[in-house]
């Protein structure tokens, strides 16, 4: 096992969760279900697009918490059915993103078995680059201990 903390420059600072975060997700186990994409539309929305074959909107719960988007699936029972061959599972699943500082979802649809799953960045004000101007300014006392 690799310590994270020890392998990033000592210049940067406070990444202390950062490292963590990425730790854990390497020693995590994932079955990889049900399968997903990531799509970048610009710098500031992204689109998860999961494939639920046989999921209707009541079958799926997304939420967030924590910088976490947590979507789950519970699927209806169909033992009732007589299934010559079944290659379409009907499993239950949890999936989790870790999303970013100030990410928002947007909303989600689900067409065709796929869930989509819209996310935009809004970064506060506060938080934006900004110059500034080199000018005159005024003189300002020193305090003395």
């Amino acid at each position: 096992m690799v310590n994270m903390v020890n392998t990033f420059p000592s210049n940067m600072v406070g990444f202390d969760r950062l490292f963590d975060e990425i730790e854990n997700q390497l020693n995590r186990s994932n079955d990889g279900f049900p399968r997903h994409n990531v799509i970048k539309h610009g710098d500031y929305e992204y689109t998860i697009q999961l494939a639920v074959a046989g999921c209707a909107e009541e079958d799926l719960t997304i939420e967030t918490k924590d910088n976490s988007l947590i979507v789950t699936g519970n699927k209806r029972d169909d033992s009732d059915l007589n299934y010559l061959h079944k290659g379409i599972t009907t499993k239950d699943f949890g999936r989790t993103f870790k999303l970013a500082d100030h990410t928002v979802v947007d909303g989600a649809s689900l067409e065709h078995g796929i869930l989509s799953i819209h996310l935009r960045v809004e970064i506060p004000e506060e938080k934006k680059p900004r110059t500034i101007p080199i000018g005159k300014t005024t003189k300002r006392k020193l305090l003395k201990d």
